[in-house]
Formats: structure tokens, C-alpha cells, sequence
């Protein structure tokens, strides 16, 4: 069971990593590559729209036609898109290279929970295994930043994708050696109509937030919105009537599968969101260098490694939809600690708050890893995780788009000032999430006093 954990968090760590890449390596890259703004807001958002497409779909493949299966491909189509991105002559190629870079990162984070849960009984030994993995999510977003910072000032921006596209042919060849597959005793066949409805649709979704930083009544904004509501809506309709839904539109109707969607979401769209602007913010506020940017950031991301690993430790009788609610609501106190700078201030005032939202997302992200397999009938792991980590990037997406429109701003004063606006406003959405959690538990108790 160890190697099989190995595996699942090293993956994660593997993905994270790839995720935050851009936020270390954006200066090089757009002055490499002539990157525009429009460019680079792509470059920075790529990737969750590949995870966000596909999480769903591979957490619903692996279910049912195996695990080890759908990682290790996740794990070759990571490889092969880093060695794209590595090489790329443009933009719009790094771009398609980063959205493969998502589609197999979501094969590797929907599996990944999935091989967790089905190996480690619930109780206290998937606890454990789940707070790991939380650990995990947290290490990459830590490590990420700074390796990849330290590569670029070292030599080239294209360095960090070598080494994404060689840990990625690591984790292939490791994972088909160290795990069994497993799979559904009668699998169900693939729901491509489903799966091509929801995808197209957090396409036209994602790109629309995108696009519209530039200008949100461009026609063609408008029309990706107006695509996004058609297309999703289909896919909900061709759900309830499927006689083999990729998505049970019925588990909607427990209140688990609801906190953990409403946890992911505002996990996303709160302190995801804001921390994923933060190297800029530091950059353009403070005259950061990128590495000393992302060594600020370990104050968050590396604290919440550690929170993680000791979540399990927390008293039994805080139960998993509490520690979900608690923990959002630390992370809102740490954003709001985040205001109140001006010119006169510096980011090392940033500390206190960065530390305190660590704790809280130490918390969450072990508590989301466990909810995420328990809130879905046994067997349905996989889906779960994907269902879960789907909320939390398209929340990501929302988030930081939300963000850049309230904290950038060119005149340094305004930025503070934005900065400031945005940390409220996410803070407010973390507090939100916090409500939404609670509300399913006084839903979870009236359907047990019925």
C-alpha cells in the first residue's frame, strides 16, 4: 500500500508543479516567445482548462476500465506535452502544449485519489493516506515556483519543461510497475456524448473568462458565454435521461457530494485565486525578482505541505464537513490579514497572513482528499476526485479572473489599493464557500431525523 501511495502523491506533486510552472517562468517566457497580454493571460490559464475539461471524463474511465491505466497514460501525455512546451517556436503552441499539459494532469489527479481510496479502508489509515496527498498538493505549489525559478535564472525558461517531461516518463514507468490495475466488474460504456457536451462547454466557459480580461463586450466574449450556458445545459439534460450517465445527476442529493463540490469551488475561486496572483503582485508592487517572489510564497504553500501531513491528528470528533468549514474560515482570516498595505509597507508584511492561510489550507486540502472518495458510492472513487478537483479549477478560473480585474493596475498605488479590494473580496468568497459546507450538514441531519 506504501508504493501505491508513493505513486498517488508523487503524482499529485508531479501535477502541481506543472500547474504553478508559469508563475515562476511567465517573464522569460512571454519575452521569448513576443507573448502579448492576451498571450500571456493564456499561458497562465491553459492548463485549467485542460484539467477542467478532463477531470470528469478521466475520473469516469478509470472507475471503470482502470487506475493504473488512466495514470500512466495521464503520466506519457504530460511527458510528451512538456517536451512540446519545451520546444515550442510560439505562443499558440505553448499554449495547446499546456492544455495537454492539463488533460493528462487530470488523468493523473482523478486516478490518483481513486488507487488511495481503494487501497486504504476508510478510518484512520485513509486519514492518513488523504492527508498525504494534501501534503502533496500543497509541496508542488511550493516546489514548483522555486525550482523552476532557480532553472530559469540558471540557464533558460525551457529548462523547467525538460524537467517536467522527465519526472513525467519517471512517474509512467513507476507507476505500471508499482501498481495493479484495477477496474469496475461491468464497466459502463464511455458517455462520449456527455463527455464532448461538458468538455466543449468549460471550454467555451474558460475561454470566455479568458478572453474577456481584454474586453467583456467583445462579440466573440459574448458568444463563448452564450455557448458555455447552451452546451452545459445539455450536457445536464442528456445526464438525466443517459441510461449510463458519465455523471449521476442523483448524487447531487447527498449532502457530502455537495460540501465537497461547494469546499472545491471556493478553494478555487478564493485562495487559489489570490495566491495565484501574488508573484505578480509581488513583482510589480515590491520589485521582486521571480525566485525571491516564490520563495515569499513558501510562507502559504509550504506551511500548508506541513499542516497536511499533521491534519489527521486533529480529534475524531471534528468531522471531516467540519474541519472543511473551519478551515475555509482560517483561510479567510489569513486573506483578510493580507490588506492594509500601502506605500510605506513591505511584502515581508504579507507574513502573517500567509502563514495563518497556510494552516487553513493544510487543513482543507487533507479534509477535500478524504471527502472527495467518501461523498460517492464505493467504487466511484475516481469520479469523486474528479467531480471535486473539476470545482476547484474552474473556481481557480473564475477566481483569477476576478482578481486581475480588481488588482491590476499598471500605477503602483492602485495596484496596493486593488490588491487590498481583491483580498476582501476572495476573503468573502472563502467565507461563502464556509456557509454553503455548513448548510449541507443541517441538510445532512434532516434527512436522517426524516
Amino acid at each position: 500500500m506504501n508504493r501505491i501511495l508513493a505513486v498517488a502523491a508523487g503524482g499529485t506533486f508531479l501535477v502541481l508543479v506543472a500547474f504553478t510552472t508559469p508563475l515562476a517562468s511567465l517573464a522569460g517566457t512571454a519575452a521569448a516567445l513576443h507573448s502579448d497580454a492576451g498571450g500571456q493571460a493564456w499561458i497562465l490559464s491553459s492548463m485549467s482548462v485542460g484539467l477542467a475539461v478532463a477531470l470528469l471524463v478521466t475520473g469516469a474511465v478509470a472507475d471503470d476500465y482502470g487506475r493504473r491505466g488512466v495514470l500512466v497514460g495521464g503520466a506519457v501525455l504530460l511527458t510528451l506535452t512538456s517536451v512540446l512546451a519545451a520546444v515550442t517556436p510560439d505562443t499558440t503552441v505553448l499554449v495547446i502544449a499546456r492544455i495537454g499539459q492539463g488533460i493528462g494532469g487530470a488523468a493523473i489527479l482523478s486516478s490518483s485519489l481513486g488507487c488511495i481510496a481503494a487501497a486504504f479502508p476508510a478510518g484512520p489509515a485513509r486519514a492518513h493516506a488523504t492527508g498525504i496527498w494534501g501534503a502533496s498538493v500543497g509541496a508542488g505549489i511550493a516546489v514548483g515556483p522555486v525550482a523552476i525559478g532557480a532553472l530559469e535564472a540558471a540557464g533558460s525558461w525551457r529548462a523547467g519543461y525538460w524537467l517536467l517531461a522527465a519526472l513525467g516518463a519517471v512517474l509512467a514507468v513507476v507507476a505500471r510497475l508499482a501498481l495493479t490495475e484495477e477496474r469496475a466488474g461491468q464497466p459502463r460504456p464511455v458517455d462520449i456524448t456527455g463527455a464532448t457536451l461538458l468538455g466543449a462547454g468549460l471550454v467555451a466557459l474558460l475561454s470566455g473568462l479568458v478572453e474577456g480580461r481584454q474586453d467583456w463586450a467583445r462579440p466573440g466574449v459574448v458568444v463563448l458565454f452564450a455557448a458555455a450556458v447552451v452546451l452545459l445545459a445539455g450536457f445536464v439534460a442528456w445526464e438525466r435521461r443517459h441510461h449510463s450517465p458519465m455523471l449521476e445527476l442523483g448524487l447531487f442529493r447527498r449532502p457530502d457530494f455537495v460540501a465537497s463540490i461547494a469546499a472545491g469551488t471556493a478553494t478555487g475561486v478564493g485562495i487559489i485565486a489570490l495566491m495565484s496572483f501574488t508573484p505578480t503582485f509581488l513583482q510589480r508592487a515590491f520589485q521582486y525578482s521571480t525566485l525571491d517572489a516564490a520563495l515569499l510564497l513558501l510562507a502559504w504553500s509550504a506551511t500548508s505541505a506541513v499542516v497536511a501531513l499533521f491534519a489527521r491528528r486533529l480529534p475524531a470528533a471534528l468531522s471531516v464537513r467540519a474541519r472543511l468549514v473551519l478551515s475555509l474560515l482560517v483561510i479567510a482570516g489569513g486573506q483578510l490579514l493580507l490588506t492594509g498595505l500601502d506605500t510605506g509597507t513591505s511584502a515581508a508584511d504579507l507574513l502573517p497572513g500567509l502563514l495563518i492561510a497556510g494552516v487553513g489550507s493544510g487543513v482543507l486540502n487533507a479534509a477535500l482528499g478524504q471527502i472527495a472518495v467518501t461523498s460517492v458510492p464505493a467504487g466511484k472513487a475516481s469520479i469523486g476526485s474528479g467531480t471535486n478537483n473539476t470545482a476547484r479549477y474552474v473556481g481557480a478560473a473564475l477566481g483569477v479572473t476576478i482578481v486581475a480585474v480588481i488588482a491590476a493596475h499598471a500605477d503602483r498605488a492602485a495596484l496596493l489599493s486593488g490588491w487590498d479590494s481583491a483580498a476582501v473580496v476572495t476573503a468573502a468568497l472563502s467565507v461563502g464557500g464556509a456557509v454553503l459546507v455548513a448548510a449541507t450538514g443541517v441538510r445532512a441531519r434532516q434527512k436522517v431525523l426524516a
